[in-house]
């Protein structure tokens, strides 16, 4: 896995340590002692590089989130700029307000010098101080202002949509002979993106639905057949679902978007509601929002801004026919409905996210000094690495229904495969 590189490092870096270009981490670590070895991706190894492209002194870098919000994002601005500043000496970091429009002075703000009083505590808000939106932004007018601004360095932190974005920016900087780094973040609070072993958010996000969780279960068991229904996060992928669940270990069922399931029918998913309520007279169920689609009028395929097809409403819909089939059983229930979602992801990030964001972020800034570009810093086998943007774009990682994960769901639930 080649990463572009710009030219020639020639500046020496203040870095103390470095990391050598021939570093690689393998994609793959287990194999069958039986079996003939096959190679798999080799990616490079991040960190500090001893030489840089960019001379500090001269060098102004700017940053951009995108996409929907995520815990840890100020966290991620807060750390590229220190180690911009602090360790590299970089003269001027500029963020773009309001996401890829941003980029374009006609429509976007004007960028913010940021300074170190400027992201003192920003760590202990959710959101982001520099705003977001989703959609595209005129390419080459993008790369007209920042060839303008002469800004050398663009972190993009973002999902796919902001990552491909990235990409043309790249490459359009490329055709015009500009030297510029691009370096992606990847950021989804659904722990879906390839060569990462865990997005930054992710851990808060299953963290706060967790407790979610816990006062949904009490809601439920507090009335006689009382069923209280959470949806949580997770277009593609169950993670926050698989997660949440098995924290709280309250959850009857859990559904996901790799699991299809069946709602009618002696082994479908509302005859087993029925029994756990007739025999326990309280349920918790989780439902990700991907969950079910196949369930759902498909007709339209809308797309939103950033190029993602909309997906239906699977919380309302499962209410709705929760209520009609104990209605038709001629069971009452009482039935809660809970939709945290944006209250999730809004939340600042814990501990442990905040480590994270910070070792993502001077990744990063290592990889951009060193006139790496074209790239998204990734994270495999507890290494940070570098993956090509166009191949980080192309894959997306799910659960593995065979795999620890959704075994530990199964177990926590004590849920039947049956409906499934």
């Amino acid at each position: 896995m080649n990463i572009t590189l710009l030219g020639e490092p020639v500046f020496p870096s203040p870095i103390g340590r470095f990391v050598n270009d021939d570093h690689r981490v393998p994609e793959n670590i287990i194999r069958n002692l039986n079996e003939p070895l096959v190679e798999g991706l080799l990616f490079e190894l991040a960190g500090p590089r001893e030489k840089l492209f960019f001379d500090p002194k001269q060098t102004r870098a700017g940053i951009v989130t995108c996409g929907g919000l995520c815990p840890g994002l100020n966290d991620v601005i807060r750390s590229l700029f220190l180690e911009l500043h602090f360790a590299y000496g970089v003269k001027e970091v500029l963020g773009f307000r309001g996401g890829y429009i941003g980029l374009d002075p006609k429509l976007g703000k004007e960028p913010i010098v940021l300074t170190p009083k400027y992201v003192d505590d920003i760590h202990q808000e959710g959101g982001t101080i520099l705003g977001t939106s989703r959609g595209p932004v005129d390419i080459g007018i993008a790369v007209d202002n920042l060839i303008r601004l002469s800004v050398n360095i663009l972190f993009t932190v973002g999902g796919d949509g902001t990552q491909r974005g990235g990409n043309e920016l790249f490459r359009e900087a490329k055709k015009r002979g500009y030297p510029l780094s691009i370096v992606g973040v990847p950021k989804t609070i659904d722990n879906d993106v390839a060569f990462v072993s865990r997005t930054f958010g992710y851990l808060t996000a299953v963290e706060e639905a967790a407790k979610v969780l816990d006062r949904a279960h009490i809601e439920a068991k507090s009335v006689e057949n009382g069923i209280a229904l959470v949806k949580l996060m997770g277009r593609h992928a169950g993670f926050i679902a698989a997660g949440a669940t098995v924290a709280s270990q309250d959850v009857n069922f859990t559904l996901i978007p790799e699991v299809p399931f069946k709602l009618d029918g002696p082994q479908g998913f509302l005859a087993a509601l029925k029994e756990r309520v007739q025999n326990r007279a309280h349920a918790l169920v989780v439902v990700a929002e991907g969950a079910g689609q196949d369930l759902l009028d498909q007709s339209g395929k809308e797309r939103d801004a950033s190029g993602n097809v909309k997906i239906q409403d699977i919380g309302l819909f499962m209410r709705e026919k929760i209520e009609a089939y104990f209605k038709m059983e001629k069971i009452p229930v009482v039935m809660r409905y809970i939709d945290p979602s944006y209250l999730v992801r809004s939340s600042p990030a814990n501990a442990e996210d905040s480590i994270l964001c910070d070792l993502f972020a001077r990744h990063a800034v290592h990889a951009a000094m060193a006139g790496k570009t074209g790239l998204v810093i990734g994270y495999l086998h507890n290494e940070f690495i570098h993956v090509p943007i166009e191949l980080i774009t192309s894959r997306k990682k799910s659960i593995d229904t065979n795999g620890f994960v959704w075994s530990a769901v199964l177990a926590a639930t004590g849920q039947a495969k049956r409906f499934e």
